[in-house]
């Protein structure tokens, strides 16, 4: 066998020992540390002032469809409720005895009178009370919220806010304010508790105000138009950088 011919085959080995590269968080990854992305912002009159830049780990990643997908039905899921239950015929008070003789009455076969056929027996197939509570890790809910950020970043649906300390709290000045910008069922996303913000929008269909430490996948994907404050992205990004790195 010649020298080259037994190079060749060391330099395959050496290329099958190489371990793969490790799969981490959008927010880890060289690529999405970019300049990040432009989006509007208006003022609570609803004129346009310039814009604003929202981190690009945090709003232009990849969106893992399978990953949002699967998150997005775990949360429906846990909005379910199921509190019907009926008692079988094991479970409803009555007497143990046989109700009539087996032969000689001329009528059926009976035993129990808690059987299903009888009033006040047990129900066959009713419903049963349970509770089911589906859970997804914690990397994977923090990734399918930033798959969800950035797939309404690339729709369209994500504006940033400046003025709520103008708001008076009237429902009617975030009523005028979202049909001069055009935008319905919008979510304004806040840095600090604001009440009167809170009281303006609770009495309008589908609008929502939440705090940045309260904004979750099934609120982004119930809203078409995500309004940002500027402190709420900086407390945005804060807060999945900690999660995402395991600090408290």
């Amino acid at each position: 066998m010649s020298k080259e011919s037994t190079k060749n085959k060391t330099e395959d080995i050496k290329i099958k020992k190489e371990k793969s590269p490790k799969v981490t968080l959008a927010a880890n990854d060289k690529k999405a540390k970019g300049e990040g992305v432009s989006v509007p912002v208006f003022s609570i009159e609803g004129t346009e002032n310039g814009s604003m830049t929202l981190p690009g780990e945090l709003f232009d990643v990849k969106v893992n469809k399978a990953l949002l997908s699967q998150a997005l039905r775990v949360s429906l899921a846990n909005q379910k409720t199921h509190f019907a239950n009926t008692k079988t015929r094991g479970q409803v008070k009555g007497s143990t005895r046989k109700i009539r003789a087996q032969k000689g009455t001329g009528g059926a076969r009976h035993g129990s009178i808690r059987a299903p056929i009888f009033v006040g027996g047990g129900i066959a197939l009713g419903p049963t009370f349970r509770k089911t509570i589906l859970d997804l890790p914690k990397k994977m809910k923090k990734a399918a919220l930033i798959a969800a950020l950035s797939a309404k970043t690339k729709e369209g649906g994500v504006m940033g806010l400046e003025g709520i300390d103008r708001i008076s709290g009237k429902t009617k000045q975030v009523q005028e304010f979202l049909s001069k910008i055009a935008k319905k069922e919008a979510l304004f996303v806040l840095g600090t508790k604001e009440d009167k913000v809170l009281r303006a929008v609770r009495n309008l269909k589908g609008t929502e105000a939440l705090l940045a430490d309260q904004l979750n996948l099934l609120a982004i994907a119930t809203h078409k138009t995500l309004m940002f404050t500027k402190e709420a992205v900086d407390k945005l990004e804060i807060r999945i950088t900690k999660e995402i790195s395991g600090r408290k």
